[in-house]
């Protein structure tokens, strides 16, 4: 499975509201995820794969408010609790349309979210998840249904989407190690296969990235 993210870059707006205290809670809303079209990635979400999934992950995360965020993408799907920003606290769909309302905390991560909000830092949100991929009738890169979401991370300057790199991780397998999530680079075994000299070296190779891969 490998690791993809998709940026969203309009129609996230700011919510403020004033607690007992005097304080400002902060929170942000707009769409998180669309399905049926292609978008800068080159990649479409069928409706019923990411409708599927949106509701699973509003049950599974959601309700029991551990839909947690991070400020920017990390490497990998497992969320990094020390650079938590905000939870999702409530998550819907209008049409094909995912949308959300995301609570910003007060960890240090969300401090800084706050802050580039009061001076006026336009923010998006930003979808990780893991699954694969396939060519559908119209060659395009269609998401398939084994498609899991793993959080919803806030990105910053989203009018320039091209600076989070491709959402795909190319040559990152993701698995399940004893209950950890690891990554096996597969394309750096896969380049030092190809660039073996000779047929010995080659095989000595080949054994050498499939005992790297069984052992982690």
């Amino acid at each position: 499975m490998l690791l993809i993210t998709e940026t969203v870059q309009d129609n996230i707006k700011l919510l403020k509201e004033s607690a007992d205290d005097g304080s400002q809670k902060y929170s942000i809303e707009g769409i998180f995820m669309q399905a049926d079209k292609q978008n800068k990635n080159g990649r479409v979400y069928p409706s019923q794969t990411l409708l599927k999934e949106a509701k699973r992950y509003e049950k599974e995360y959601v309700k029991k408010n551990r839909a947690l965020g991070e400020l920017g993408h990390p490497e990998g799907p497992t969320v990094n609790l020390d650079r938590v920003s905000h939870v999702i606290k409530e998550l819907w769909n209008e049409g094909t349309d995912i949308y959300g309302r995301a609570r910003i905390l007060d960890t240090p991560m969300g401090e800084i979210v706050k802050g580039l909000l009061n001076d006026g830092v336009s923010i998006g949100v930003s979808t990780r998840g893991m699954g694969s991929i396939k060519k559908n009738k119209e060659d395009v890169n269609e998401v398939q249904d084994d498609f899991l979401l793993a959080a919803v991370d806030i990105v910053s300057d989203p009018s320039a989407p091209d600076a989070f790199v491709n959402g795909i991780m190319e040559g990152k397998e993701w698995v399940w190690d004893n209950g950890i999530i690891k990554c096996r680079d597969i394309e750096t075994h896969v380049k030092l296969i190809e660039n073996a000299s000779n047929k010995m070296e080659r095989e000595e190779r080949i054994l050498s990235a499939f005992n790297s891969l069984l052992n982690g």
